[in-house]
């Protein structure tokens, strides 16, 4: 039995550095924007009270967790590389008389000198 490889679809492909790159740029921007609305609601929400704890809590823990989803990358998943070659067998060719010329097959011959 022959090994068969399959032919490699665009979604098996990994996602492209600069696609990976912008999407955890987005991410991280994303998580600073809410450490920046936590650090708001802390300072303006009157009266103080346990939610301004929260706030301060995730204003505080907020970047850690920005760092380390920004560098885990967006895949975590291992993609395995396939092939792209393709193993077919080919159908049987049948001989053609050896006197006949295929009418299909065009050639052509240049030259690099111009003739006028």
């Amino acid at each position: 039995m022959k090994n068969k490889r399959l032919v490699p679809a665009v979604t098996s492909l990994p996602q492209s550095p600069r696609d990976e790159a912008d999407h955890r740029v987005r991410r991280y921007a994303l998580t600073m924007t809410i450490r920046i609305l936590c650090f708001g609601l802390m300072v303006f929400i009157q009266p103080y009270g346990w939610y301004t704890w929260v706030f301060a809590i995730a204003a505080a823990v907020l970047p850690y967790i920005a760092v380390v989803f920004a560098n885990a990358g967006s895949d975590s998943t291992e993609t395995t590389a396939e092939s792209p070659l393709q193993q077919l067998e080919a159908p049987a060719v049948a001989d053609s008389p050896a006197g006949d010329d295929d009418p299909s097959i065009i050639t052509i011959h240049e030259s690099r000198q111009d003739r006028e």
